[in-house]
């Protein structure tokens, strides 16, 4: 049983602001969760909401509050994730909140059996494929030395970000400077289903895929969209949990999905959504939020599962931070793959002191 829970509201800087059709940032905020359980191992998990609600109505602030104020109880009365997560959904919503600290307690379930996350969630690679999402640019220069940059560290697939007036000209150019390598667009939601003979425009450059053109909180018009573009159309946004899959399955609204273990509520509905989507022939990949090592470390355990079948937004630590508050940091392979820790729990050490050194403010649970 856990005999504390820690709360860390930190703010880190990134190297270079990240633009998307939402707004940009320089600095990041989230709410890291550190569980501690009576005989003194400790489990860390990561809520990457940001400082405001533009990707979603999640802030860091919100998430602090809500896991102090209502999850954290739930931790006290089971530390294993699974049944807190169905006690945590007494609270509607708040997903980010309610998975970073249903991740610390995977965490901390794995370093206590002794195993690696990964292995302990069912993982079957111990290298996990990966790309970089790159945000918009200043201008087009701008950006294709950034991919020619990124190319050169080995990253296996190219994300550009995309929105009204950054979308076709820009894909027509990096497709230009460097052929044929895997490129697929994110318009977070930029566009309306009235822009469809413009987004169709883009089945020439042979995308992965689309990530989320449509309204954030959309099956519907997704489902009218993929039936008049032949590029395959992913959903990031509109996947809150579980039963988006299953609703957007039956209806057609994607081919392929984005899980963002945060933005679905944790590693207990990534697996849910790992499984049903193996069953019914949908490839998945795991996305990401700007997480800290903390984060990431979850993040490249979902990755190993059954149904990843593209490369994933799990980038090394030097792609976002100058410092990260982890041990050894993440690093990109030359291959282009992350490997996945064979040391217990999420693999890497946390660096309280650089935890406390970028806290903004910290609270101490107990039941």
């Amino acid at each position: 049983m856990l005999r504390k829970i820690d709360l860390y509201l930190v703010e880190t800087e990134l190297k270079i602001r990240f633009e998307t059709s939402f707004g940009g940032a320089k600095k990041r905020q989230a709410v890291l969760v550190r569980a501690e359980e009576r005989g003194g191992e400790v489990g860390w998990g990561e809520a990457p909401a940001d400082q405001g609600p533009w990707y979603s109505y999640e802030t860091a602030e919100t998430a602090f509050y809500i896991i102090s104020k209502f999850l954290f109880k739930y931790a006290f009365q089971t530390d294993d994730p699974r049944e807190f997560i169905k006690l945590a959904n007494r609270v509607r919503g708040h997903s980010m909140a309610k998975a970073g600290l249903e991740m610390a307690l995977w965490d901390l379930q794995a370093k206590l059996e002794g195993k690696p996350l990964w292995k302990y969630i069912g993982g079957v690679r111990d290298r996990i494929e990966s790309g970089v999402s790159v945000g918009i640019a200043k201008n087009l220069e701008e950006l294709l030395k950034w991919v020619e940059g990124y190319l050169e560290k080995g990253y296996r697939r190219v994300k550009l970000k995309i929105k009204p007036g950054w979308d076709y000209e820009v894909v027509k150019r990096v497709r230009k400077e460097f052929g044929d390598i895997p490129l697929q667009v994110d318009a977070n939601a930029a566009y309306e289903l009235e822009d469809w003979p413009h987004l169709k425009k883009l089945d020439e450059f042979d995308l992965l895929m689309l990530e989320q053109p449509l309204h954030y909180n959309d099956l519907i018009m997704h489902s009218r969209l993929s039936s008049l573009i032949r590029t395959p159309i992913c959903l990031d946004e509109s996947i809150k949990e579980p039963r988006d899959v299953y609703a957007g399955y039956s209806i057609g609204s994607f081919q392929v999905v984005n899980v963002k273990p945060a933005r679905v509520g944790g590693l207990t509905n990534t697996l849910e959504i790992n499984e049903f989507t193996s069953k019914v022939g949908v490839p998945i990949w795991i996305g990401g939020m700007l997480e800290t090592g903390v984060g990431r470390g979850h993040l490249v355990a979902a990755a190993t599962l059954s149904n990843v079948r593209f490369p994933n937004d799990v980038s090394a630590s030097d792609r976002y931070y100058e410092e990260d508050l982890v041990e050894p940091p993440w690093v990109l392979n030359t291959d282009g793959t992350i490997t996945a820790p064979n040391r217990p729990g999420i693999g890497v050490e946390v660096l309280e002191e650089r935890v406390e050194r970028h806290s903004l403010k910290r609270v101490t649970l107990k039941s």
